[in-house]
């Protein structure tokens, strides 16, 4: 029998004017799996993402989310299907402590309707901790966190509306070896949580260490696909320049 993927995309596709930004990309994502999206500079990474993640609207192509055919008109839209998008440029307040931003907007009041901050402490630490996140203390000020304990504290923030797929785009990027260490233990969190994850990087290392499958997208069409554990540094660089087609 085969299982239901959370998403499944078919033959997407986005024109800018006569620009090709993506051509019939079709791949689907399963709970507990990490696929990457790679390729060179404007290889359509990034315009397959926003699609899924409601910023742009498809030219063409079908999207379904848990079998069902959807309309991702909008990041909200999105968001309301179960899809959470992890930017790179977080939207997190500076002067507020990790569960204020985990909670922001979204504050959970007690029944006298004041703010239940030992239930959102609670569960800040529960969200970190399941994400594997070295973030000690949950009243910490954002300021005083790491560019890679951010990115925790970014996704723990959409965990409270319980999505069952992230799109993470370049979350490595800008980041030193030890933040990038953590942001891929967050993601294989994800997964381990039944989650499912489409991680877009520049970083192979990266991606050949978290992914189970990779694919490579050329000039707005793939041009292979791998599963992570099988496939070589040089097969997956051969897909991304263009000297082969991979499987």
């Amino acid at each position: 029998m085969t299982r239901t993927p959370i998403l499944r995309v078919e033959n997407l596709t986005k024109h800018f004017g006569a620009v090709q930004a993506a051509n019939n990309v079709s791949f689907s994502v399963h709970d507990h799996e990490v696929v990457a999206l790679v390729g060179d500079n404007a290889a359509g990474k990034s315009t397959v993402a926003q699609m899924v993640a409601g910023a742009l609207t498809p030219t063409a192509g079908r999207i379904f989310v848990g079998g069902h055919p959807v309309t991702i008109a909008s990041p909200r839209e999105a968001f309301d299907l179960g899809i959470a998008t992890v930017y790179q440029q977080l939207a997190l307040c500076e002067n507020l402590d990790v569960t204020s931003n985990i909670f922001l907007g979204r504050e959970l009041t007690s029944q006298a309707g004041l703010l239940d901050t030992k239930e959102m402490d609670r569960l800040a630490r529960e969200y970190l901790d399941q994400l594997g996140g070295r973030i000690p203390d949950v009243h910490a000020p954002l300021a005083a966190l790491s560019g890679g304990q951010r990115q925790g504290v970014a996704i723990a923030r959409t965990l409270v509306a319980e999505p069952s797929l992230f799109v993470m785009d370049e979350p490595t990027a800008s980041l030193s070896v030890s933040q990038t260490a953590d942001v891929l233990n967050y993601i294989e969190g994800l997964r381990e949580m039944g989650k499912g994850v489409i991680l877009i990087s520049h970083n192979l290392t990266d991606v050949r260490a978290i992914a189970d499958r990779i694919i490579v997208l050329r000039h707005g069409r793939i041009n292979g696909e791998f599963f992570a554990q099988d496939a070589s540094y040089e097969q997956v660089i051969a897909a991304i320049t263009g000297l082969t087609h991979g499987h």
